[in-house]
């Protein structure tokens, strides 16, 4: 047990009355900002963080500020301290520092950069120039997929889903530049703008090359009109959830007699991919591809090509081209002015060389013991989670066993990898940024390809350590906790087990109910889409989750924008069970059995003040629209009252009633898990 828990008890033991309030002591940490004029029954959200959200200014380089994925603005900074040292440093050459040294000065030498111009992607639109027929274009197309030049292909090497030990060959949907399907017919005016600035970016980066503004603006329209017919095949968000429609293995010689224009055996073998089979997660993509080959003329699809090239690449060109790239960023997510070099190259690292990066992070600011007491309120939820199971009403005893079955086998990974990833391939140069970047785009690309046929590799990150970010894997059935939000709000090695469980608690809850989520629950214990559920019980459990769409469904953002409560059923499952078994875990505790007060508040009190504070987020109105149509979260505001109006002990915990707008009776409330 960790210093902080035994000073607790200690403090405990001391207190004559339970209802005794504790105030000297400074390992406690205050909570600060409540809104005590407010009902915290009416917007728990506003409650504990109206003070904070009506003052807060959101930076000009962000589209906003606090918790959850705005907390990488300051992870950005830690980075850029580690990368400012190290590129300023004598370094090994081969080594990690050398690589995330040189490969952070190559960007931040804009002078050198600025002077190229677009003269590092010359050689590729020479090539779409050569281009001849549609065998010589999609020689083109894979060859430029395998550098990171992606266009009208994804292909990718991951575990069979009926096969979860086996890595397999995937083909999935692409080939639009807006955010999603939707954005080519909405009609509302919103839409409408991000359309138009989206064709006045691609007319940009043409008349960057030398094109005229009128030709420039004749084959920006080519470009959207090749990308709208494309986005019509495209599968929605809301479908693209449903895991047994989205697998699709198909024999390479089929695949080869229904689509002849895109030359299936061809491009695997320009790609180096041995394979008879490929997961084609949406079919219709490449059914309506291959006549697109055929329809759209050559000259449209080298004009198509080009402009792709140029917008993979503008954040990595001259300034001209950041800006035009930032222009329409500003349109589409709110954000006022670009991000600093430095900031911006921190980003770059992480994403190319990330568990190089990871490494010099994780030495500096994240020690063994948050590890430790992490790993602790990790096996405690899950130990709750198991009580949970057990005593559903809903479910019978063969389902329950099943289901404590695969929460067993969950592999849980917390703060980095014990085995890294080896960059030793990556050939990176202080003085060529965009070469570095192609030979990273390269090295990813082949280390991916090496999975090919091979059992995978359960030891394998999908994230960064310095990521803000949980996730849950059900190939592998594997929970995910990077050491990047291992911190204040959600994590503190210094403070009580109220807000620990409030905060990294909840998350840990959230991910482990992925597991069972519409999702998860259609993989077994050992990664495999296969049902291990009685008829009756999974039904019942579809009934549950229609509930949640249905709930969700009516909540409102920036008036009267909806949540899609289908499109978020995953996540809104996860943050109503994910705050209810962190309480259950919470409650296991020696203050979660006490009602001594902390700063005024009791330990129930104090677990869900620590809910809303982890969601402490503003946006911009862009960037929340953007949010809502593509984001499988709900918005924070609603990461907070939509799990707590259905938790019982939330009411009890501040005496909810009926007439509080979070109320809901009983029977309305949600349970699942």
């Amino acid at each position: 047990m960790k210093k902080t828990s035994l000073l607790l008890l200690g403090l405990l033991s001391l207190v004559s009355c339970k209802n005794e309030e504790i105030t000297s002591e400074k390992k406690y940490k205050e909570i600060t900002g409540i809104s005590h004029d407010l009902k915290p029954g009416d917007n728990f959200f506003r409650y504990v963080n109206a003070k904070w959200y009506d003052t807060i200014t959101i930076p000009e380089t962000q589209a906003g500020a606090g918790a959850y994925m705005f907390m990488n603005y300051p992870q950005r900074l830690r980075l850029q301290g580690i990368l400012d040292s190290v590129s300023q440093s004598e370094n090994t050459e081969g080594s990690i520092a050398q690589k995330v040294g040189d490969f952070y000065a190559s960007g931040m030498d804009t002078a050198t950069i600025n002077k190229r111009g677009f003269e590092p992607v010359q050689p590729i639109l020479n090539e779409i120039d050569a281009i001849s027929d549609i065998s010589s274009m999609m020689h083109f197309v894979t060859n430029a997929t395998m550098s990171g030049n992606g266009s009208i292909l994804s292909f990718y090497v991951g575990p069979d889903d009926k096969n979860s030990q086996m890595n397999i060959a995937h083909a999935s949907q692409t080939g639009i530049g807006l955010p999603d399907r939707d954005y080519y017919f909405s009609e509302d005016s919103e839409t409408k703008e991000i359309q138009e600035a989206y064709k006045k970016y691609l007319s940009t980066l043409f008349q960057l090359t030398g094109i005229s503004d009128a030709e420039a603006s004749k084959k920006a329209n080519v470009v959207y009109d090749i990308e709208k017919q494309i986005a019509e095949s495209h599968r929605t968000r809301i479908e693209r959830r449903d895991v047994k429609a989205n697998y699709n293995k198909i024999e390479v010689n089929e695949l080869d007699e229904k689509h002849p224009n895109i030359g299936w055996p061809a491009v695997l073998e320009d790609l180096n991919a041995q394979t008879d089979a490929i997961d084609v997660g949406q079919p219709e993509y490449y059914d309506t591809l291959n006549s697109l080959l055929k329809t759209v003329p050559l000259e449209d699809w080298k004009v198509y090509l080009k402009v792709h090239t140029l917008e993979n690449y503008a954040d990595n060109l001259s300034k001209p081209f950041v800006d035009a790239s930032f222009d329409f960023t500003k349109v589409i997510s709110g954000q006022a002015v670009q991000k600093t070099r430095g900031e911006i190259m921190a980003s770059a690292v992480d994403g190319y060389l990330g568990e190089a990066l990871g490494q010099l992070y994780v030495k500096k600011y994240f020690p063994e013991e948050a590890k430790e007491r992490m790993q602790e309120l990790v096996d405690n939820v899950q130990k709750a989670y198991a009580k949970r199971i057990e005593d559903l009403e809903w479910m019978s005893d063969s389902t329950k066993i099943k289901a404590k079955e695969k929460l067993a086998a969950i592999t849980k990974k917390i703060g980095y990898p014990d085995n890294w990833k080896d960059y030793a391939n990556v050939s990176i140069d202080r003085d060529t940024y965009f070469e570095n970047i192609v030979s990273a785009s390269s090295a990813a690309y082949q280390r991916n390809l090496e999975k090919l046929g091979e059992p995978v590799d359960k030891s394998e990150w999908f994230t960064t350590p310095s990521t803000v970010t949980a996730y849950n894997n059900p190939s592998a059935n594997e929970i995910v906790f990077p050491a990047g939000i291992l911190q204040p709000p959600y994590f503190d090695n210094k403070a009580d087990d109220a807000l620990n469980y409030g905060g990294i608690g909840m998350v840990i809850g959230h991910e482990l109910t992925h597991t069972f989520d519409d999702q998860g629950a259609q993989f077994d214990k050992e990664g495999n889409v296969k049902n291990w559920w009685t008829d009756s019980d999974y039904e019942k459990f579809k009934s549950r989750i229609q509930q949640v769409i249905d709930q969700y469904s009516t909540f409102t953002v920036l008036d009267s924008l909806h949540i899609k409560g289908a499109m978020t059923v995953g996540e809104n499952t996860a943050d109503i069970a994910g705050v209810a078994v962190a309480y259950d875990a919470f409650k296991m505790t020696e203050q979660g059995q006490d009602t001594t007060k902390i700063g005024g508040f009791t330990p129930d009190q104090r677990f869900f003040l620590s809910v809303a504070k982890i969601w402490r987020v503003k946006m911009k109105d862009e960037f929340l629209r953007l949010w809502i149509n593509n984001n499988p979260h709900s918005p924070p505001s609603w990461r907070v009252n939509g799990p707590l109006m259905n938790n019982p002990h939330f009411y009890e915990a501040f005496d909810v009633q009926p007439e509080d707008s979070l109320y809901l009776a009983e029977d309305e409330r949600i349970l699942i898990w």
